[in-house]
């Protein structure tokens, strides 16, 4: 029954003001609603709820992440829209900050303004 169920993406925010204009302004998402709990947006056919938290730390690890077709094409708009990519030293690409594995598939990772860690994938 899951398996083929609507998954809904889950994420804190400290500032659900700045949580929008990043979600809405940078990455394109579509504004669903704002509520006492939560800032709903939508990502395609995809629900993310950014809710509202007085206090949290970042989890170190990527928490959300989109599959891409075409990693450098998205890097590059996402660039293009204020978003900055981490930088990580294991990182041969520093320019994109998209990494490749050993495999051949590429991610890039970046950050929310609560700090959060999102990425983008290629995968082979």
């Amino acid at each position: 029954m899951l398996a083929s169920s609507k998954i809904i993406g889950f994420v804190p925010t400290k500032d659900s003001a700045k949580a929008r204009g990043f979600y809405e302004g940078k990455l394109g998402f579509q504004f669903v609603s704002d509520d006492m709990f939560a800032l709903v947006m939508r990502a395609g056919e995809t629900m993310i709820r950014i809710a509202k938290a007085k206090d949290f730390t970042p989890a170190p690890y990527t928490v959300l992440g989109w599959e891409v077709s075409n990693i450098e094409e998205v890097v590059k708009w996402l660039q293009e829209r204020g978003v900055a990519f981490e930088k990580y030293p294991f990182v041969r690409d520093q320019e994109l900050g998209i990494w490749t594995a050993p495999g051949g598939d590429k991610v890039a990772w970046f950050k929310d303004p609560d700090g959060n860690v999102l990425s983008v994938s290629q995968h082979k």
